[in-house]
């Protein structure tokens, strides 16, 4: 990815309202739709990832329904397996896709519709994965119980072709690049940046811990539909689209937001509120009650990350946006497939309901010490804030606030 030498946040501006835009009066909660990049954005988005998850259920359904096997289950969080060859062929390659895909994904928002429809932009994004989140299972649970697993991954394949319509669509400005420096450098002195800036630093480390303990229990998610309420396929696209409802609800929340004021709070308490349901969650054996609580669980994680993502992205430079979201990436997504083999392995020896327990309270214990060490980083947090305003020329008002509120 290249690295642009001069500052990006006052061409960001001009960009995005340089682009044809939708006149047509807009609620506050989607703003961000007003600029036609994003529209063309949001909507391949929307197909493709409405096949991802598709895919992404038949394919937990499918090993759990080959192997009976929570370890094995687990395993498909890691590599992606199912069982036969090919497939570890196409997680891998799917995987290399996702840590070029995702960071230029989030670090293009800013383009397609500038710094003060930023964080809108974020809570959208969330809210588009999360609505595919609900539809997906359901369609693919619908879909495995009728006709198998295979029309699943074929559904996949085809979505993406929205996205790669969208992206031909696209007017975007080309920008002067310098590049200066190794590939080498650059990673080095994203992790360096992350690594010495505190508030940075908490805000990846948090989110690294809740994909590694807390994420997880995703991947068990077949033993519960099975052996715990006994809901079978179908049942495990009703819990999926609970968790990918309160997700939804978490996402729409943060766009209607106009700042950043008080998100730190939002961080921590939204942590330990997930562990905490979690922890009801793993107790419970009524399908009904199990699949009430996954909303709250969806809300909190998703409420989590995207406030995350969002102080991360008005805090860094633009220069080191890319590999600090890279970074995020590796923290959200390349933690989690750990903990899912963990969570697999662990669950074989004391069950899916415990394991998921386990990681709820250490994601509960995670939140405390974020939140004690909140106060320590609020100074900086607001100093990185102001820096990055200043250095767009136009900042955004709204954004000027301090990150905590007492």
């Amino acid at each position: 990815m290249a690295d642009p030498a001069a500052p990006r946040a006052s061409s960001n501006a001009e960009a995005a309202s340089s682009q044809p835009e939708n006149t047509s009066r807009l609620p506050a909660t989607l703003r961000s739709l007003k600029h036609r990049n994003f529209q063309l954005f949001f909507s391949g988005q929307l197909i493709s990832l409405i096949g991802t998850w598709m895919q992404s259920i038949a394919q937990s359904w499918l090993v759990y329904r080959l192997t009976g096997s929570s370890l094995l289950l687990g395993s498909v969080g890691f590599t992606g397996t199912v069982k036969i060859w090919h497939i570890f062929v196409l997680a891998g390659l799917l995987g290399i896709v996702n840590a070029f895909d995702i960071p230029a994904r989030q670090s293009f928002l800013v383009d397609m519709v500038g710094k003060e429809d930023l964080m809108n932009a974020i809570a959208l994004n969330s809210s588009m994965f999360n609505g595919a989140r609900i539809i997906g299972p359901a369609i693919a649970g619908i879909l495995v119980a009728k006709i198998g697993e295979g029309w699943c991954f074929f559904a996949n394949a085809v979505s993406y072709i929205a996205v790669i319509i969208g992206l031909l669509l696209m007017r975007v400005q080309p920008r002067a690049h310098s590049a200066s420096g190794s590939p080498l450098t650059h990673i080095i002195e994203g992790f360096r940046f992350a690594r010495q800036t505190a508030p940075i630093r908490a805000l990846l480390l948090l989110l690294g811990l809740v994909s590694l303990v807390a994420m997880p229990y995703t991947v068990l998610m077949p033993v519960f539909a099975d052996k715990i309420v006994h809901g079978g396929a179908r049942g495990l696209g009703i819990l999926m689209g609970a968790t990918g409802i309160g997700a939804l609800l978490g996402a729409l929340t943060l766009a209607t937001r106009s700042g950043v004021s008080g998100l730190g709070r939002w961080v921590a308490l939204s942590c330990g509120g997930a562990g905490v349901f979690l922890v009801l969650f793993s107790l419970s054996h009524s399908f009904s009650l199990s699949t009430a609580l996954l909303l709250p669980v969806g809300f909190c994680i998703m409420l989590q990350m995207s406030s995350s993502n969002t102080l991360l992205q008005v805090m860094v430079p633009d220069r080191l946006r890319g590999r600090i979201m890279a970074i995020y990436t590796m923290m959200f997504m390349g933690m989690a497939p750990f903990g899912s083999l963990f969570a697999g392995a662990l669950a074989e020896h004391l069950g899916a309901p415990l394991t998921v327990r386990i990681g709820a309270l250490a994601c509960i214990g995670g939140a405390l010490l974020f939140g004690i060490h909140l106060p320590k980083v609020r100074v900086e947090a607001r100093r990185l804030i102001v820096a990055q305003e200043a250095a767009g020329g136009e900042p955004a008002v709204e954004m000027t606030a301090p990150i905590v509120e007492e």
